[in-house]
C-alpha cells in the first residue's frame, strides 16, 4: 500500500465528483455534496487537508488508497 500525501480540497471534490456527487451547497468553510440515493458528505476546504481527513473521505467513498492514485 502506498502512502497517503497531503491533498487540496479542489483534488478531492473533483474525485468527489467523478464518484457521482453533487455539489450542493457551502456553510462557511465547509463544502456538502449529496448523491442521488441522499447520501452526502461534507469536505473541509481548506488548501490541504490533512492525511486522517483524506483517510476518512476515502474510507467514506469506499475508495482505496491506491484508487486515490489513478484517480
Amino acid at each position: 500500500m502506498s502512502k497517503l500525501q497531503n491533498t487540496s480540497s479542489k483534488e478531492i471534490c473533483s474525485i468527489i465528483e467523478k464518484q457521482g456527487y453533487a455539489f450542493v451547497r457551502q456553510k462557511g468553510s465547509h463544502l456538502i455534496f449529496k448523491k442521488k440515493e441522499n447520501k452526502v458528505i461534507v469536505i473541509p476546504n481548506h488548501k490541504t487537508l490533512k492525511i486522517g481527513t483524506i483517510h476518512q473521505i476515502l474510507k467514506t467513498l469506499k475508495i482505496s488508497k491506491d484508487d486515490l492514485k489513478k484517480l
